[in-house]
């Protein structure tokens, strides 16, 4: 394999295999063809982790016509096994490991035969690709699978550095990188080390999970900071644009579909059609909130299209209580703080919008009564927390202290503030 000269493109694949990671191969080797280099390095140490991701990475190092090499530095365990075997040739330091290919769950505990027998097959079809052992790939998965002098029932393959060596799943041991890097271009080798743009870095964060969890949280808060006041936009504003960073890495990454992503713009409309045009909070605002979480959770999920026959249940049920957790956390915060943030100068600006003077025509007489504070009155335009009560045929704005309050319920006056009546249900 020694040339006069070559030129490498190397980049990493350290820690667990997440859309992260997968984003960043595909990068890494879009941007090696573009240099057409004459080798792809793999620098790989990894236990392991999201099989689909795992999946598209092996896709995009068996596409690309350029030679791929993994270079395991420690592990190439379960996930890491596929994408190495991916490649067309192997590398290994001493004491070094390659195997142990079954699914599991996040509680380490095996996955169901359909996802065993889904691996099975994608590690036997990656090793006849690249012309190794298709049983040992397999036996990497599978404990039934019987290899003389290699493997008995009821084990599952990891092999060191010297075995892997001896059954063709390594080419050689190597210690040092730059032994590596001679064995491709002698002393006239160029090694281009995979440079992360800012745009890339930005990507990769917001498919991190946590980040995932953080604009959930925004999006949730905007959604019920607008429906506590009806009309403001600010807080609604925010909760899209934050849906926008939520959806667009998942989608650029495959991960959410359109049906997906409508599923949650539908639920938007449905919960704005409640609190704008509907009196009350009825079936279209329930359903609005189910199809919000809906296209939230799926967007986490990797199907294909309609297809979850792949897609372990408990990533379902995973994905479901990040959102769930995620959009009762602000609903809490809010309970418990919402009336002081509400009451807050920034709050009440972003609110109140213009100043209506008299000077500009506006008329303030209506609430310039004194004489309300202990009154009981009827709701003539639901508490949102803003709306109408109504005193003899005049009408004064009122603010809930507390919950929304439906209109035709009776209050009780508690005090002015400024232009509004503070009111609290009665009991």
């Amino acid at each position: 394999m020694a040339q006069q000269s070559a030129t490498v493109y190397k980049f990493e694949l350290h820690g667990e295999i997440d859309p992260t990671l997968s984003y960043l191969t595909e990068r890494a080797v879009e941007a090696a063809e573009l240099k057409k280099v004459d080798f792809i390095l793999i620098d790989i140490d990894t236990y392991g982790g999201a099989v689909a991701d795992a999946d598209k990475i092996r896709t995009s190092l068996l596409r690309t016509k350029i030679p791929t090499l993994a270079y395991i530095k420690n592990n190439a365990a379960s996930a890491g096994a596929l994408i190495s075997i991916a490649c067309d040739s192997i590398y290994m330091r001493s004491g070094s490991t390659i195997g142990a290919a079954v699914v599991v769950n996040e509680q380490g505990e095996p996955m169901p035969e359909k996802y065993q027998s889904y691996m099975r097959k994608k590690m036997r079809a990656t090793a006849e690709e690249t012309g190794r052992n298709p049983l040992i790939a397999e036996g990497m998965t599978d404990e039934d699978v019987v290899i003389d002098s290699i493997k008995e029932r009821g084990k599952i393959i990891t092999l060191s550095t010297e075995e892997a060596i001896k059954v063709g799943y390594c080419n050689a041991r190597i210690d040092d990188e730059k032994v590596l890097l001679e064995r491709l271009g002698g002393d006239r080798v160029k090694l281009i080390t995979n440079e992360v743009s800012i745009a890339q870095k930005l990507m990769m964060h917001f498919l991190s999970p946590f980040v995932s969890g953080i604009l959930l949280l925004i999006i949730f808060a905007g959604i019920y900071f607008e429906f506590k006041a009806p009309g403001t936009l600010f807080p609604i504003a925010i909760s899209m644009i934050a849906a926008l960073f939520y959806f667009a890495p998942l989608y650029i990454e495959g991960l959410a579909q359109n049906w997906e992503i409508l599923l949650f713009v539908v639920g938007v409309i449905l919960l704005g059609i409640e609190v704008f045009l509907i009196p009350g909070f009825g079936v279209t605002g329930i359903s609005g909130i189910i199809l919000i979480v809906a296209g939230l959770t799926l967007a986490l999920i990797r199907n294909i299209n309609f297809d979850f026959t792949l897609v372990p249940e408990d990533e379902i049920g995973t994905s479901f209580l990040i959102v769930t957790v995620t959009m009762i956390s602000p609903l809490i915060f809010l309970l418990l703080f919402g009336n002081r943030i509400l009451k807050t100068t920034f709050w009440n600006r972003l609110s109140s919008g213009e100043k209506l003077s008299s000077g500009k025509g506006y008329s303030v007489a209506g609430n310039t009564r004194l004489d309300l504070v202990g009154t009981f009155l009827p709701v003539v335009a639901d508490l949102r927390p803003a709306g109408k009560i109504e005193l003899d045929g005049v009408r004064y704005d009122a603010i809930s202290e507390g919950d929304f309050i439906r209109k035709d319920s009776i209050v009780k006056v508690l005090r002015k503030q400024g232009n509004y009546w503070i009111v609290a249900l009665s009991q």
